[in-house]
């Protein structure tokens, strides 16, 4: 007994171990994106900064490109989903809106280096993951806008234009809101409730005109 608690103290302490140097090639890889430029740094700076071997560096990540998709893949992880939860629980136009950009502002206030490193690297995006930023944050936001207009929570317009200028906004207006929190993060809430209620206004007085379209 006692060796299976002995043994189970080791796999624990060494998977701490691993946790503990992934984070901080992960911070090590934050720190030179963000002094040196994502196309300007070398695995050696990386190294450096982490105060690893390289041999156990390897371990973790092969290349830049891998240490990008794992801090995207990071800050990706509980967007979608939190996205999709705010979505579908929206009983009003506004309100599905609001929660949308909300979700989405918040995420990119929080980590606005990585929003920017992934506008500015759009096509190592594309070789990655097949798809730019929007299509990985918003993927699925086709299909709840077809349940929302179904449901009668969104009015029945062209869905596949609305789709498009959820894109843009959200695109364009994240990079703001990454930049702006850059400059000033004691100013974060206050930012993502700028850009929210600002997303959220232009929509819903653009749907009303909307309706009148054939």
């Amino acid at each position: 007994m006692d060796m299976l608690n002995s043994e189970k103290k080791v796999i624990g302490k060494r998977e701490q171990n691993r946790l503990r140097n992934r984070e901080a090639i992960l911070a090590a890889a934050r720190i030179c994106f963000q002094e040196q430029g994502y196309e300007n740094t070398t695995i050696r700076d990386l190294i450096h900064k982490t105060d690893l071997a390289s041999g156990t560096f390897y371990n973790y990540f092969r290349s830049k490109q891998d240490i990008f998709a794992a801090l995207l893949t990071d800050f990706l992880s509980g967007l979608n989903e939190h996205l999709i939860r705010s979505r579908r629980s929206a009983e009003t136009a506004e309100d599905f809106i609001h929660r949308s950009y909300l979700a989405l502002y918040s995420a990119t206030a929080r980590d606005p280096l990585v929003y920017e490193l992934a506008h500015r690297n759009d096509r190592a995006l594309k070789v990655l993951f097949g798809s730019g930023i929007l299509g990985l944050i918003m993927m699925s936001l086709e299909d709840d806008v077809r349940a929302a207009i179904e449901q009668k929570i969104l009015p029945e317009v062209d869905q596949e234009y609305l789709c498009a200028a959820f894109f843009g906004v959200a695109y364009e207006t994240s990079v703001m809101v990454a930049r702006h929190v850059h400059q000033h993060p004691e100013q974060a809430e206050d930012e993502i409730k700028r850009a929210t209620d600002f997303s959220t206004a232009l929509f819903t007085g653009g749907l009303r005109k909307l309706t009148a379209l054939p």
